[in-house]
């Protein structure tokens, strides 16, 4: 019985590491936005400007129609201020969302036209995107998405 149990913990903890492992190699405890570091915010405006601000706009106002489903069944990309739903969406699917593009979410209604952009930064580059594009909203969107945060956000863009 005592054999049992010392091999079942064992099992556990194996499983346990390897699913950190999993999770330190998908940058899934990389640094993440602080929307409260300048430098960071700096940066993160840097590489949104060059690899964001063509299609989501150059002050976050994303494209015109973005709500209006296009004959491809792509959407014009949404912006990235308070007026859209990206604050409804906690910070490790914004990353994730911006590492793997739009693809990896689709469902049969939805379908992105979002590129991944995960060979082209780096985990802290899209950390930093994250806290600049936070750092635009107002106080109560902040608010808002930090309960994301808590609780999982939402899945469904």
């Amino acid at each position: 019985m005592y054999r049992t149990f010392l091999i079942l913990i064992a099992a556990y903890l194996v499983l346990a590491g390897g699913a950190v492992a999993i999770m330190l190699a998908n940058g899934v405890f990389a640094t993440r936005s602080d929307s409260a570091d300048p430098a960071h915010i700096a940066r993160g405006e840097t590489v949104y400007m060059e690899h964001c601000a063509a299609c989501h706009g150059g002050d976050l106002e994303g494209q015109p129609g973005w709500q209006n489903q296009r004959a491809d069944g792509t959407y014009p990309a949404p912006p990235q201020d308070h007026s859209g739903h990206t604050w409804e969406h906690s910070d490790a699917q914004l990353f994730e969302y911006i590492r793997d593009g739009g693809a990896r979410f689709e469902r049969r209604a939805f379908k992105s036209a979002m590129p991944g952009l995960g060979e082209a930064l780096d985990s802290a580059e899209i950390w930093a995107v994250i806290a600049f594009v936070k750092s635009r909203w107002p106080k109560e969107f902040r608010a808002k998405q930090a309960r994301a945060n808590f609780v999982g956000g939402l899945h469904n863009h």
